[in-house]
């Protein structure tokens, strides 16, 4: 007889990491047009702890289940657009956000922001994979046009998506330079493809410019607003600098004055990947390379189910080195 309910963590206000509860919920029910998966892993995401503070406002009701990611098992497909068993990965489209996510043992989502996965790994890595390569690939390739040759700086280069940024972008031919407060980080940064490390006391232009005379060709800023203006005067002419990260939990620039701010000839973009960009993203080659150790993804921590309070915990601190992920 198939279970009816199942564990899953929940928020019911926002507020600090104890919020989060781990409580039994009935298990949903799908119907033509999704897919049920069975969580094994789902990896965490600073979205979802600005979701826990309260910081996405309308676009989130409480109750709610975050996540807004995971990999699996299928469970039930009504419209057989997948065959119960199948690995899948899932990301985006609402999840965890308009409808409940990853923290559970169980979620349902529509077939359309779901992809089997073929290539195999344990579940720790198929749990950090889906929202860092897809927001990774996306931010190198859709936004900063990432060519073979270029000069990269990774700004916060020891977020999660930083390090997959660095791996990627070497595997393509690019020479990375990534950035850390803390100075023991080296080691961490180099190991992921990174030629260069500057150690971030506020201020890194000087050092990009001592390395590379003519600045960075593409600035990856992982941190946000508060090193923004820097890693702009970081980026050479013609250069590309894309915010994808807010690890600084600051949303604003106080006073930001335009001509000011963007030197001539550098762009300044965002990255926001959505459900389409995940379906769209590589995910299996990069899969396959993570396999045969071309592509290595750092994974920093893992946890239960159970232990979601101390996971968040960690997450907010920064204590992680590499992707937090739920084992479920």
């Amino acid at each position: 007889m198939s279970p009816k309910t199942m564990r899953a963590a929940v928020i019911h206000s926002p507020g600090g990491p104890e919020v989060l509860k781990v409580e039994d919920r009935p298990i949903p029910n799908p119907k033509s047009g999704q897919v049920l998966i069975r969580v094994k892993a789902c990896g965490l995401n600073r979205s979802e702890l600005f979701t826990r503070q309260g910081l996405s406002g309308s676009a989130v009701s409480f109750p709610r289940v975050l996540g807004i990611e995971c990999s699996g098992l299928v469970a039930a497909c009504p419209g057989g657009e997948f065959k119960e068993g199948e690995i899948v990965a899932t990301a985006m489209g609402g999840l965890g956000r308009v409808m409940d996510g990853g923290y559970a043992e169980y979620t349902c989502v529509p077939v359309g922001n779901v992809v089997k996965v073929e290539t195999q790994l344990e579940w720790g890595v198929m749990g950090a994979v889906p929202e860092m390569l897809q927001t990774a690939y996306g931010s190198l390739f859709t936004a900063l046009k990432l060519q073979k040759g270029e000069k990269l700086l990774i700004r916060g280069g020891t977020a999660s998506v930083g390090l997959a940024a660095a791996a990627i972008a070497k595997n393509h031919g690019v020479s990375v330079m990534g950035t850390s407060r803390k100075a023991g980080r080296e080691e961490l940064l180099k190991s992921s493809g990174c030629e260069y490390v500057v150690v971030d006391h506020g201020s890194v232009k000087d050092e990009v410019r001592k390395i590379w005379p003519g600045g960075a060709d593409k600035v990856l800023e992982m941190i946000g607003t508060t090193t923004l203006l820097d890693s702009l005067a970081s980026t050479a002419r013609g250069g590309i600098c894309c915010m994808t990260g807010m690890v600084s939990g600051s949303w604003k620039i106080p006073d930001f004055e335009v001509m000011g701010a963007i030197p001539t000839a550098v762009c300044l973009t965002t990255y926001q990947g959505d459900e389409k960009d995940f379906v769209n993203t590589p995910l299996e080659e990069m899969l396959k390379q993570i396999k045969e150790g071309s592509l290595k993804v750092i994974v920093g921590k893992t946890f239960g189910l159970e232990d979601i309070v101390e996971a968040h915990r960690t997450m907010e601190e920064n204590r992680a080195g590499g992707k937090i992920v739920l084992l479920v």
